[in-house]
């Protein structure tokens, strides 16, 4: 193929409409080289200020001589490049992690919104035939995204429509280590895609279209999933067990640093089915809240060693409390204030809930703990509510129960009211 066949491709595309300053991931193999001619030839047209990264692995005898080779071509094409070298214990997946981590310093230091990598239509079919190997989640087949968010930009494949034998023999390094079959890719590439072939020889087509129809899938029912509150227990479970199991694995999806096992995941399952009120650890951070009505998958807060102190609110006083505004006496207006009737003899105390807590409520008395269960309060909510008392007795749980006392005060005579406003929406 012509190098403007290439061209019209990505302009067709728009890979680059959003993107004036664009880093280069330079690897120095064939297809990152080519695609380093690609885009330094056509700056102009693409629309674009290119820069370059290299990672130097320093896992071969010709890493440092692949470096200086680079530098040297950089300066040739007038392009800048920052070079990085690996360190600690070496693995494919610590070298990827370091890779993008420096890509994502060169990118803030150079004001790139793009990060470009040459993965082509072969690694496309080789990434989907070892998940299938692994055995991973149906999700995690779908093909690789020409395009997605990365860190505050996008990282963009722009070759993957292409195979290796679309690219011209242009100069570059031969890594010497992908002959070997030390590592699972290698293998894939050179012992066990070649046998398939022998039974199909358009085997890699058939993985890319099988990877994009998983996506189309996926795709399909994000967009499905948008009409039903998942996190709503009811509803959720209103559905099919099938249905359930392809809902919570969509919702997730949403948590792409959590990544549990099937196991993991039958248990989670098994939880929302079976249990009223439920906290459970998961991985990564993260753990799982089931109230009776709702559930939700959250980061791990880290627990206070106490609440925040009580507070004393005086007459025609107002305080901040708990991502609140309280005002004794003086009116807040607006659709979201609450208001309390409570006496103007006396100061009020805002706190949370203590132990041996109770509330009177229809002529009894009844015991904070008891109502909380009774009203199917969420856990979290318990801890969190914020208490309204005055004269050493409870006039109001905040947005949960109010008590005969704020009820009979309505009429008596040294009335006044606490108007409540959430502050933190």
């Amino acid at each position: 193929m012509r190098d403007r066949e290439f061209l019209n491709h990505f302009l067709e595309k728009g890979y680059f409409r959003h993107h004036s300053r664009v880093l280069l991931a330079l690897s120095g193999g064939l297809d990152s080289m080519f695609l380093l001619h690609l885009l330094s030839t056509y700056q102009e047209e693409l629309g674009i200020e290119l820069f370059l990264a290299h990672v130097n692995h320093k896992q071969r005898p010709e890493s440092d001589i692949e470096e200086n080779e680079l530098r040297k071509l950089a300066e040739q094409v007038g392009v800048p490049i920052y070079v990085a070298c690996f360190t600690g214990n070496f693995s494919e997946a610590n070298a990827r992690q370091f890779r993008y981590e420096f890509f994502r310093e060169v990118m803030a230091k150079t004001s790139s919104t793009a990060l470009v990598t040459a993965h082509h239509a072969d690694d496309q079919a080789e990434t989907i035939f070892m998940r299938i190997i692994r055995g991973v989640r149906l999700q995690h087949l779908s093909a690789i995204k020409e395009i997605q968010e990365f860190d505050k930009g996008e990282l963009i494949r722009p070759l993957l429509s292409f195979y290796k034998k679309d690219f011209p023999e242009i100069k570059h390094f031969e890594d010497a280590t992908n002959k070997e079959n030390h590592y699972f890719r290698n293998r894939i590439r050179n012992l066990y895609l070649p046998q398939l072939e022998t039974e199909n020889t358009q085997i890699k087509k058939a993985f890319l279209e099988f990877g994009k129809e998983v996506s189309d899938y996926q795709i399909a029912l994000a967009e499905f999933s948008k009409t039903v509150d998942v996190e709503d227990i009811t509803q959720f479970l209103s559905f099919s067990e099938a249905t359930q199991r392809v809902l919570l694995q969509q919702y997730l999806s949403h948590f792409p640093d959590l990544s549990i096992t099937r196991e993991q995941f039958r248990q989670v399952h098994h939880i929302l089915k079976t249990k009223s009120q439920y906290r459970h650890r998961l991985k990564n951070g993260y753990e799982l809240i089931k109230g009776y009505q709702h559930f939700q998958i959250c980061k791990i807060r880290p627990k206070s060693d106490e609440k925040s102190n009580e507070c004393v609110l005086n007459y025609q006083n107002q305080v901040h409390y708990e991502g609140y505004l309280f005002s004794f006496g003086i009116p807040l207006k607006g659709e979201n204030v609450q208001k309390i009737n409570v006496s103007r003899e006396t100061s009020l105390i805002l706190r949370h809930r203590k132990s041996g807590d109770y509330l009177i409520k229809n002529g009894h008395r009844k015991k904070l703990r008891r109502l909380f269960i009774d009203l199917k309060i969420p856990t979290e909510k318990r801890g969190n509510a914020i208490i309204v008392e005055q004269f050493g007795q409870i006039y109001s749980i905040l947005g949960i129960e109010l008590s005969d006392l704020s009820i009979k005060m309505k009429n008596d005579i040294m009335n006044t009211v606490l108007y409540i406003e959430k502050i933190d929406r």
